[in-house]
C-alpha cells in the first residue's frame, strides 16, 4: 500500500521539476526517501518535534510561509485530525496540491474544505487540487 502512495505522488509529478513537503513526518520516513531518489523532485520535510536533521521544525497550526512559498504537492500521513484544518488552510494558501493519508476509517476534518476520497491501486488517500 506504501508503494501505491508514493507511486501516486510520482505519477502527479509528471517528471516535471516539482518541490514537495511532507508535513508532519514524524518518525515514518518510508515515503520521502522513495521521493528524495527521484532527480526532479526537491523535498522538505517538516515537524513539529524533528525526528532528524533532515527534518525542519515548523509548527503547521503557525506555519513559516516562506517553507512552502514554491511547493507544489503537499502531502502527510496520518495528520491528526485537529491539524487537518490547517493543513488544507496552507495548500489553500499557497496554492498548492494536498495529499492526506488518514488513519484508516478515519474521517476528515478539514472545515469547509471538501477533499475528494482516491483509491489508488492498494492506497486510499484524500486529494485537493
Amino acid at each position: 500500500m506504501w508503494q501505491d502512495f508514493a507511486e501516486y505522488i510520482l505519477n502527479e509529478t509528471k517528471n516535471r521539476k516539482v518541490k514537495i513537503a511532507e508535513i508532519g513526518i514524524g518518525r515514518f520516513s518510508l515515503i520521502s526517501e522513495i521521493l528524495e531518489k527521484q532527480d526532479n523532485i526537491t523535498l522538505i520535510k517538516t515537524d513539529i518535534n524533528p525526528a532528524d536533521p533532515t527534518v525542519i521544525k515548523d509548527d503547521i497550526t503557525n506555519p513559516d510561509l516562506k517553507l512552502y512559498m514554491d511547493v507544489d504537492i503537499i502531502y502527510s500521513i496520518r495528520p491528526p485530525s485537529e491539524l487537518q484544518p490547517y493543513l488544507a488552510g496552507l495548500a489553500d494558501e499557497i496554492g498548492c496540491q494536498l495529499i492526506i493519508k488518514p488513519l484508516t476509517n478515519e474521517d476528515l476534518n478539514t472545515g469547509r474544505v471538501k477533499m475528494k476520497l482516491k483509491n489508488f491501486k492498494k492506497a486510499s488517500f484524500y486529494i485537493l487540487r
